[in-house]
């Protein structure tokens, strides 16, 4: 009672921070989570109670390629107080209604991106220190409405932000997967060499070592221009958990749901597919848009049945060839990513013939077959050994060139080129795949307006390279609506193709006019000459 009456009767410092919270939408959660954590007597939320509602265990954590850091685990378990310390009672032992509205606000509230930022560098560096850790960042200025970020973070500070971010991103997932079950965390060493790449601190040709550091400025910069959907990372991990809060409750309180666990792993989306959970998650840092939550879905699956549900094409099961690609990608009207898996030719390619490098072209719409370039938006990537995004530039719109064989045969003195290109002009293309999918020609980005500038793969060079194709896989983003078009699309195309090779016997007038009778006649005398009938 006594929590639902300072709900009801705010004091004037709580005012303010619930029109605030109301311009979000998020006033009545937050009454529901507040009134069910006060403690009973009370108008205040016990410390500990907050805490716990922002833990979050993980059971079975492991790594998918390197080494797991020391006291990450005890970083994740301290991640709830650090939370609550940091943001909600900020020395106090226990939170009242105005507290908890402020500190959600700080949290959720509409902040620019830089401070969205600035509140995970202020996150971590209290996870560093509440574990006794001497990395990590700099913050000059404690005050949450301003700070100066100072000093420099190790590779193993990156790598654990990344990660904390990325765990945040699934904690819905995590308190669904089954104890006995372990959780992967996917492999982001073209995210991290992107950041000390694009700050200078290594070359493309350089290999990362842990003891390598960059500048927290320079991270700050690298993120904005990058990977700026990790603001988003903190927001909803806050929301979600407040969610799940409730969800719990209402649970508890009418009785366990009838589903069943999952018990399944959600470490990548296939075991040897293109498209990992680290590539994927990059790309939708990048994103902006409504794809990147589609491409979410798609790269967190969690059942093995539904591993494929969105990859239209792969080279490895349907084979390779522009024909077999189109027959899968045809009547799909959406956004569609096109994973290559390059080899480049050995002088750009010091390393040695074994290495392969990852190449994204993320499309707005289907392919068509034209002569000419089309299309509205795209972005290609540079996904392994570093990540990089190539946005529109503005100055051109050549983002898509699809050409198949004409049907009908004729002679013309400048064919096009039968492919798929992307970026610059015809028969300059800035990548090309040719028609057998065997090779991709890639070209230096000043053949090309369409996307803004930059190296492909490492040591890409001026001249244009002819890259060994290894594998190519398409995958639908555009969700189930587009993906349901494109199976009544190709019913359709069943039953014209059905309706074109049934012969109507009953259209002919007798046995004189069947195709048996001048099948047999051609069989028993080809030679012999008949009147035609006039």
């Amino acid at each position: 009672m006594g929590a639902s009456s300072s709900v009801n009767k705010p004091s004037p410092a709580a005012v303010e921070e619930e029109s605030i919270a109301a311009s979000t939408g998020s006033h009545s959660m937050l009454r529901r989570v507040f009134s069910k954590l006060s403690a009973p007597g009370t108008n205040e939320i016990p410390r500990k109670s907050l805490q716990d509602t922002f833990s979050l265990s993980v059971e079975n954590l492991q790594v998918e390629v390197s080494p797991m850091p020391e006291k990450f685990r005890e970083i994740l378990a301290s991640l709830g107080p650090s939370i609550v310390d940091l943001f909600f009672n900020r020395g106090k032992e226990n939170i009242t209604w105005a507290d908890f509205l402020r500190g959600y606000n700080r949290c959720c509230g509409r902040i620019s991106l830089s401070a969205s930022i600035h509140d995970l560098y202020r996150l971590y560096s209290a996870l560093v220190k509440d574990n006794d850790l001497i990395s990590g960042p700099s913050l000059e200025d404690d005050d949450l409405d301003s700070v100066k970020l100072t000093g420099k973070l190790k590779l193993v500070d990156v790598l654990m932000l990344l990660w904390i971010c990325w765990i945040m991103v699934q904690s819905t997932k995590i308190t669904k997967v089954c104890k006995r079950s372990s959780y992967v965390l996917p492999d982001l060493r073209p995210l991290i060499t992107s950041a000390y790449v694009s700050s200078g601190e290594i070359g493309d040709d350089q290999t990362l070592d842990l003891e390598n550091e960059i500048s927290l400025q320079k991270l700050h910069m690298w993120i904005l221009a990058t990977v700026p959907g990790l603001s988003h990372c903190f927001t909803q991990y806050i929301k979600d958990r407040l969610h799940i809060y409730i969800a719990s409750k209402e649970e508890d309180e009418v009785g366990p749901s009838s589903s069943s666990v999952d018990e399944s792993t959600s470490a990548t989306v296939s075991e040897n597919s293109l498209l990992t959970c680290g590539r994927a998650w990059a790309i939708s840092l990048s994103s902006r848009d409504t794809v990147s939550e589609e491409l979410s879905r798609a790269c967190f699956q969690e059942k093995s049945s539904e591993t494929f549900n969105n990859l239209l094409y792969r080279s490895k099961f349907h084979g390779k060839g522009l024909s077999r690609f189109w027959s899968n990608v045809e009547g799909y009207h959406g956004p569609i990513l096109l994973l290559l898996s390059i080899r480049p030719p050995e002088p750009t390619n010091p390393e040695g013939s074994q290495s392969k490098h990852i190449i994204g072209i993320l499309t707005a719409q289907g392919f068509e077959n034209r002569d000419v370039f089309y299309g509205d938006h795209g972005y290609l990537y540079s996904l392994s050994p570093v990540f990089r995004i190539f946005s529109p530039s503005g100055k051109d719109e050549n983002f898509v060139y699809s050409r198949l064989h004409p049907s009908v045969r004729r002679y013309d003195p400048h064919p096009k080129p039968i492919g798929l290109g992307f970026g610059g002009t015809v028969r300059n293309e800035r990548i090309f795949i040719e028609e057998d999918f065997s090779k991709a020609i890639i070209r230096h980005h000043a053949m090309d307006k369409t996307y803004k500038p930059g190296p492909l793969f490492p040591n890409q060079g001026f001249l244009p390279v002819e890259a060994f194709i290894l594998e190519l896989e398409a995958w639908g983003l555009g969700g189930s609506a587009v993906m349901d078009q494109q199976k009544a699309y190709r019913k359709r195309e069943e039953l014209f193709s059905e309706q074109r090779r049934k012969v109507d016997l009953k259209t002919f007038a007798s046995w004189e006019d069947s195709p048996e009778k001048m099948m047999m006649s051609m069989i028993t005398d080809p030679n012999r000459v008949q009147r035609e009938d006039r």
